[in-house]
């Protein structure tokens, strides 16, 4: 009976007993309640205004070598297509500041990245692209629908042609046909160099109206006269390239020649393009480059983007390479930096972009809340949604509620860093969050790391997201939202990787450093 008492009495504890354990706990429990978040991390950033000085002008040779034959030289094939590259702003128009063409650096890309957005949302509703835009005048041809995208950042030197012409194209991986401006001209903007002659080309061949080739474009047109196949791309911001579809041989770096290249020879070129002869296709549709070499030299490319601003001050080992075969994947899964790959994803609307699947964001090294994987995720039954790698958007567009949660979680740790960052107010431009770093050469900022599907986390270097907008010193969180159907990755976040797009593996990967 005794023990019993005792049992019963400790299974129903008095209100007594009840209160002595709560107050013994309490201390603990108060400790645990009152215990101080984690501390954020911080990386460094050298805090560099834009320059308020004219921009020098800058000529090809200074970039890519005085001897831009020895480029193109007839030593042989190779396993391995090599290119130069350089920052679009590297032949800014004379007496042009740095601010003056983030400025207009900045017009260019909104115009881009809304037109991908609309095309992403027109394919998702109609299951097809967005047609071209008919034009009054100029080239009476029928008109062949094309990827509305706006122009690259980046150019690549490349030979067109038997003897090879060096002519500049822009890189772009959101956009298929290779095309470049070709005499005669009816309409053509200015470039850097003169513009190809086909006529000097003994490799140059017209594609014929009933060739497999016209057959790839949206809807080939034929100038019936000749029997030959015509071209037209229509770009977001108002550009327009049309002429021939050809055949032609493009030489690389260290001997490498690419014949019967399939190209848009353009006699009417008018729009936004600057610079560059023309425009290196890099997506993934049937008249894309890679697609196009893929039989010799496989499907997988990679680039590497220098800092943007290096293209200002050219150097030869500040120069960026686009590589396409074997050596695109070199050391990518074994070297000292190794890749973080996430598989490719494939919308069956819109084939030519590269899409990922981003999971998630870390600022600080915490994992931001509020980010659902949902809002990043492709849809593939209607096509909307996704993020795409982008080489010609500069600024990374994310979903509205995933920006919102990684902006502000960078604005909470930016404002417990050492000091705090001080808010500039009224943003720049697409930017609503911007800093006053004037008089400050070295500061802590928050870390930022972009989550991959399949594990990979990829840590970005703090350049890559917090930019100066002028010369004072103020410097923006490069990032914005969007409304549209599609989130982009863009160069700027892109640059200091090596970016490998593994087509045969059906992967992508970002190598940290290996440029």
């Amino acid at each position: 009976m005794l023990i019993r008492s005792a049992m019963a009495m400790a299974s129903a504890p008095t209100p007594t007993f009840s209160l002595l354990l709560f107050v013994l706990l309490l201390p603990p429990l108060a400790a645990a309640l009152s215990k101080p978040p984690a501390r954020y991390q911080y990386q460094t950033l050298r805090a560099t205004p834009l320059s308020p000085e004219p921009i020098a002008q800058v000529h090809a040779q200074s970039i890519f070598g005085a001897d831009l034959a020895a480029l193109f030289d007839d030593a042989g094939n190779s396993s391995t297509v090599r290119l130069h590259l350089a920052h679009r702003e590297a032949f800014a128009p004379p007496n042009a500041t740095a601010p003056q063409l983030l400025t207009h650096r900045l017009a260019r890309d909104a115009a881009r990245a809304e037109e991908i957005s609309a095309t992403a949302a027109a394919a998702a509703t109609n299951g097809t692209r967005t047609p071209m835009r008919r034009r009054s005048g100029g080239f009476a041809a029928p008109v062949v629908s094309g990827l509305s995208q706006g122009s690259g950042e980046y150019f690549a030197q490349v030979g067109v042609g038997t003897p090879p012409a060096p002519a500049l194209l822009v890189l772009d991986t959101g956009s298929d046909v290779v095309w470049l401006q070709c005499a005669p001209c009816r309409h053509c903007y200015a470039q850097s160099g003169k513009v190809f002659d086909p006529r000097r080309s003994r490799s140059y061949a017209a594609v014929p109206c009933a060739a497999p080739l016209c057959r790839r474009l949206d809807s080939g047109g034929c100038n019936r006269r000749r029997g030959s196949c015509l071209y037209q791309v229509a770009y977001g911001d108002g550009s327009i390239t049309a002429g021939d579809l050809a055949t032609e041989t493009l030489s690389f770096a260290r001997g490498a020649r690419v014949p019967r290249v399939a190209i848009g020879c353009g006699h009417d070129n008018e729009g936004l393009f600057v610079a560059a002869a023309g425009l290196l296709g890099l997506g993934r549709g049937r008249l894309s480059l890679p697609t196009q070499v893929a039989r010799r030299y496989g499907r997988s490319f990679s680039y590497c983007l220098v800092d943007r601003t290096s293209s200002l001050k050219p150097s030869p080992t500040r120069s960026s390479t686009l590589t396409f075969g074997a050596a695109a994947l070199a050391g990518a899964d074994t070297g000292a930096a190794r890749a973080s790959f996430t598989p490719m994803v494939r919308n069956p609307r819109m084939s030519t972009f590269y899409y990922v699947r981003v999971v998630g964001f870390s600022v600080g090294g915490a994992r931001v809340r509020g980010v659902s994987e949902r809002d990043l995720r492709l849809d593939p039954a209607t096509g909307r949604g996704g993020v795409i790698l982008d080489s010609g958007t500069s600024v990374t567009r994310l979903a509205r509620p995933v920006y919102a949660a990684v902006r502000e979680a960078f604005r909470a740790a930016a404002a417990s860093a050492g000091g705090g960052l001080r808010p500039s107010p009224g943003g720049f431009s697409l930017f609503d969050t911007c800093y006053d770093l004037g008089g400050r050469r070295v500061v802590k900022v928050p870390t930022l790391s972009v989550h991959l599907a399949g594990g990979a986390a990829v840590p970005l270097p703090p350049e890559n997201y917090l930019i100066p907008v002028d010369t004072r010193g103020t410097f923006c969180f490069a990032l914005a939202g969007t409304d549209g159907a599609v989130s982009i990755l863009g160069n700027i976040q892109q640059q200091g990787f090596r970016v490998v797009f593994d087509g045969d593996a059906q992967r992508v990967g970002l190598v940290p450093k290996s440029c």
